[in-house]
């Protein structure tokens, strides 16, 4: 039998499909990164299943565990607190030790935090970039929100509660007037999501707050004269003028930032 990975619920337990219920009523066992919290998921879905823990800190030793046992055909269903196992999640290794065992992998998939939260936040565009969860130290934070100005596409992030405000100024020293949106507890009872600049989502987040956070910056507006200015500074390079000189003497002319000139030409 194949190994399960399954998706579950990003807050309400009735968001499940029914091909996951199917799977993990009739798996042998049901590996899950809190066997309490998806005690919940399938009491109220009538399910009885046989849980195991998985979670960050036995992964190592659970995944060597489990390969003979997948080997000798057992049924096993992979699930995390919420959303996709693997993703943020632990999984990862399993998936890979399985399929280098050459044990075949199936993935049900379901309920997605980045693409809701994306959806929500009126934010989407033709492309999108999921960047995992934000780097705790300001300088990281700062260097990462210095990398998403330069990026045109939307971008999704996970943050804690309890960072989320320090997170919010950091960023808003960088890209204060990128459109963004802060979505709280989706799909849950107190679901919210809050919209504006980063800057106004700074000032309007000044305190911790409570449930799971996902960040949704949009895309970045770049102006007919930037346009303009990338342009020059692409002809002078044919021209045979090295390419920082171009982006001094365009930014010069122009009045755009010289580094992000340089950085967007290459």
């Amino acid at each position: 039998m194949p190994l399960a990975v399954c998706a579950t619920p990003i807050g309400n337990l009735e968001d499940v499909t029914l091909r996951v219920l199917r799977e993990l009523a009739q798996a042998d066992v049901v590996l899950a990164e809190d066997t309490r919290h998806t005690r919940t998921l399938l009491k109220r879905h009538g399910i009885s299943a046989r849980l195991l823990s998985y979670h960050e800190h036995n992964e190592g030793k659970r995944t060597a565990e489990l390969l003979p046992r997948l080997e000798a055909g057992e049924r096993v269903a992979l699930v995390s607190d919420a959303g996709m196992p693997g993703v943020n999640d632990p999984g990862a290794r399993l998936v890979r030790a399985a399929l280098e065992a050459g044990i075949d992998v199936t993935v049900l998939p379901g309920p997605s935090a980045v693409e809701t939260a994306l959806v929500a936040s009126g934010l989407v565009g033709e492309q999108y970039q999921f960047v995992g969860y934000l780097p705790r130290g300001e300088r990281a934070l700062l260097q990462l929100g210095e990398e998403l100005a330069r990026r045109p596409w939307a971008v999704v992030a996970f943050e804690s509660p309890q960072r989320l405000p320090r997170s919010l100024r950091v960023l808003a020293r960088v890209v204060p007037e990128r459109p963004a949106a802060v979505c709280r507890e989706l799909t849950k009872r107190f679901e919210e999501v809050a919209r504006g600049t980063v800057a106004e989502l700074a000032e309007l987040f000044p305190e911790a707050v409570r449930g799971e956070v996902t960040l949704v910056l949009g895309t970045a507006a770049v102006s007919r004269d930037e346009t303009g200015a990338g342009e020059a500074l692409a002809e002078l390079v044919r021209s045979g003028v090295p390419r920082r000189r171009a982006a001094e003497i365009v930014s010069k002319l122009t009045g755009v930032p010289r580094n992000r000139l340089y950085r967007s030409s290459l």
